[in-house]
């Protein structure tokens, strides 16, 4: 069955809030609200989507196979049996979608369900055994050269197989700590009868009896039950809602790898993430058996502010407020235990705790705002490479925006301020590092770009049947004229691109950094569902669908999608033979190019590139960390290239004797410190740090520049800062 665009359902666009026809719906049961769901999603998708899909046979195929191998892709719960009866859809999911039934869905979920509950009888009855590793046999870990297991018989033996590898890399690791320990204290030993003294080491030395490798084999496989349990326990917690998200993203995620359903609960930490605050206790939280255990204080927020709540505290009982009882939320997913402590700012919760040394406490906690400063711009003053340069460093995590509160923390704004630090210490450049930066708000790159370029184009975007629009900077004023360099690597995606390609197309910049960035050239914008439904607020929230609507391209016509910004200097990184990026993902959208816009800019012109990538190269040649690197990434990538491993011990022991060996010889790469001029805060945050009684900023902002120290990658970047600055005098 073939359907494109319209149909089941009259859709009205106005700003992208959509409603159905302007009625109201009778009272809807929770399938009818799946059914109006999927066809929503896909009637959306259908409209709206830059590249959208026929809803046909060959569709439902696309479907059918991506969702397969997104229910049991490691082939760990489904026989052949399992696949053949679901195989009798690959060609109906169309169907099932228009019709808005979920006759596949439910018989998939409940296999897996079935598979869940059958394979933990497996593992509980193979881990009750020790295991045989001195026969030669071994695991191949490929899936693609490994089907389906063909009936339960064969199931098991997979079963087998992988909980041997697992009890057996645990086990060779046992041994070699124990091995290591015996040798250090007979050392010690020996040395004390030298010179004739006594020590704890000698005492230990004299008490230590090593366990027999049977001991340590059942220690390993006792550990691997444990980890395979608490697995379970949170797989059989997952709810319908959750399968069905899954199943949803599959539909979407056909289309393109950045279409995608969002439940609200979902969409709300999409949100958190995106602006880098929430109201809270500041406190992450994970699962730990039928027990919540706090795993990290956030820095700055309430709890680390009241210093009562701590990690590994085992939270087992909360309440709001002063009045309200105490809810037991032993068993209770993590998720479910957020919306509980989660709140408004100025409102109390009551915590009851679990303490490592088995005490009890309560906790009282007042909700305030949490800022997720790690997300926001810093900066620091770096001395170049000749005496009286002084660089400024700019470390830009993402392109965050606050569009529910014009007082919130928007990235442009925020890098405007750094700039203004920096050209208060009078720095001759500035390094812009966008490093692991996945991007973010289109807006606030277009507005950042403004402050290096008087106004032009920053990037054209272009929807589906539509021509290309061109996003310029308005603003003729410049924020800052001087020598730039932009840092990338392969996962600087999304705005970061935007930046780097429109700074790179100017010749503003110098981009450094890996073989390429990420590669992604889409542009997606959220739809609220529930604005599709008048009323019926008994089925709301129904979630948001993140929808690529858009492709974007450099001023100059070229497309970052797949082939993403190669940097004017590259350097080599632990990926530098490894594919990385969108041309990893499936059903990525294809290249393609546009007509170039007119720009040009007389700010500051990045002179001989030819000979500043010259120069650095050469250093990098020249330069031992950086030759290890390329060496290093030759053998990492070796590794991920192996699929099959001994499950004889001997054999394995030998394998990562090897590896060991090769490992030394890379063991802190990444420590030694080469920058030997000071790194600083900036004279502005120096003054605020001097007089405020919150230390926390100050704390964060050394451990960047403690970071900065051992970067080697800054370091060249700040050699490539000098170049352009020697050679644009010339």
């Amino acid at each position: 069955m073939k359907f494109r665009g319209t149909g089941f359902l009259s859709i009205c666009a106005v700003g992208f809030l959509l409603v159905i026809g302007g009625a109201y719906l009778p009272h809807i049961s929770s399938a009818e609200k799946e059914s109006i769901l999927m066809r929503t999603i896909l009637n959306i998708a259908s409209q709206y989507h830059f590249s959208p899909e026929d809803i046909d046979d060959d569709y439902s195929e696309k479907i059918y196979d991506l969702y397969l191998e997104r229910l049991d892709g490691a082939h760990r719960w489904l026989t052949q049996k399992d696949v053949k009866q679901l195989e009798t859809y690959r060609k109906r999911l169309d169907d099932e979608a228009m019709n808005g039934t979920y006759a596949f869905f439910d018989m998939s979920v409940e296999m897996r369900e079935a598979g869940i509950v059958k394979t933990q009888e497996y593992y509980r009855d193979i881990l009750s055994k020790p295991f045989d590793f001195e026969k030669q046999e071994d695991i191949n870990f490929d899936r693609d050269e490994q089907p389906f297991a063909k009936d339960d018989k064969q199931l098991l033996e997979y079963w087998r197989k992988n909980l041997k590898y697992e009890v057996m890399t645990r086990l060779a690791e046992k041994l070699e700590k124990q091995e290591k320990k015996a040798k250090k204290l007979a050392e010690a030993a020996k040395e004390s009868v030298e010179k004739d003294t006594s020590s704890e080491e000698t005492k230990e030395e004299e008490t230590f009896e090593p366990k027999t490798e049977a001991e340590l084999e059942a220690e390993a496989r006792e550990k691997v039950l444990e980890i395979y349990d608490k697995w379970y326990a949170r797989l059989m917690k997952d709810r319908r809602s959750d399968h069905l998200s899954r199943y949803l993203n599959v539909f979407t995620n056909v289309l393109d790898p950045h279409t995608g359903y969002f439940e609200p609960r979902k969409k709300e930490n999409f949100d958190i993430n995106f602006k880098g605050q929430f109201e809270g206790i500041g406190a992450r939280l994970q699962t730990d058996g039928d027990f919540t255990k706090v795993s990290d204080i956030i820095v700055g927020g309430p709890a680390w502010k009241g210093k009562m709540l701590k990690e590994d505290d085992v939270i087992t009982r909360v309440a709001q407020g002063d009045e309200k009882e105490y809810i037991d939320i032993k068993g209770m997913r993590v998720d479910d235990v957020v919306q509980h402590i989660r709140g408004k700012k100025g409102t109390k919760v009551r915590l009851v705790v679990k303490r490592e040394d088995g005490t009890e406490a309560e906790v009282s906690i007042i909700r305030d705002v949490v800022v997720m400063a790690a997300r926001f711009a810093k900066s620091a003053v770096i001395e170049g490479e000749v005496e009286g340069e002084k660089i400024g460093y700019i470390d830009l995590p993402g392109f965050y925006a606050d569009f529910q509160d014009k007082n919130g923390r928007f990235c442009a704004d925020d890098i405007a301020v750094e700039i203004q630090k920096l050209k208060q210490d009078n720095v001759d450049g500035i390094i812009i590092d966008l490093r692991g930066n996945p991007g973010g708000s289109l807006q606030e790159v277009v507005k950042m770009s403004g402050l290096f370029i008087e106004n032009g184009p920053v990037v054209q975007v272009k929807s589906r049947d539509r021509r290309p629009e061109v996003l310029s900077d308005t603003d003729p004023s410049v924020l800052y004229d001087g020598p730039l360099v932009v840092l990338v690597n392969s996962f600087s995606a999304s705005a970061s691109e935007i930046l780097a390609a429109a700074l790179q197309d100017y010749d503003r910049a110098v981009i450094v950094g890996s073989n390429s960035t990420f590669g992604k050239g889409t542009v997606q914008r959220f739809i609220d569902l529930d604005r599709m439904l008048r009323g019926n607020s008994e089925v709301k929230p129904l979630g948001q669908i993140k929808l690529t609507m858009q492709k974007y391209y450099r001023i100059d016509g070229g497309s970052v999608q797949l082939k993403g910004v190669v940097p004017d200097v590259i350097l080599p990184d632990n990926f530098h033979y490894s594919e990385t990026g969108e041309r990893d993902y499936e059903h990525a959208l294809d290249w393609s190019e546009i007509a170039s816009a007119s720009y040009q800019q007389n700010v500051f012109q990045v002179t001989k590139k030819d000979e500043i990538k010259r120069r650095s190269d050469a250093r990098v040649a020249q330069d031992e960390t950086f030759q290890k690197v390329l060496e290093n990434a030759k053998r990492l990538e070796g590794r991920r290239e192996q699929k099959v491993y001994p499950l004889n011990l001997d054999k394995f022991e030998e394998m990562v004797d090897v590896r060991d060996e090769e490992a030394k010889k890379f063991k802190g790469l990444y420590d030694t410190e080469v920058l030997t001029a000071p790194v600083v805060a900036t004279s502005m945050d120096a003054t605020a740090f001097a007089t405020a009684e919150d230390k926390a900023e100050e704390d964060r902002y050394n451990d960047m520049m403690k970071s900065l120290k051992t970067d080697i990658y800054v370091k060249e970047a700040l050699n490539i800062m000098h170049d352009v600055i020697e050679l644009h005098e010339k």
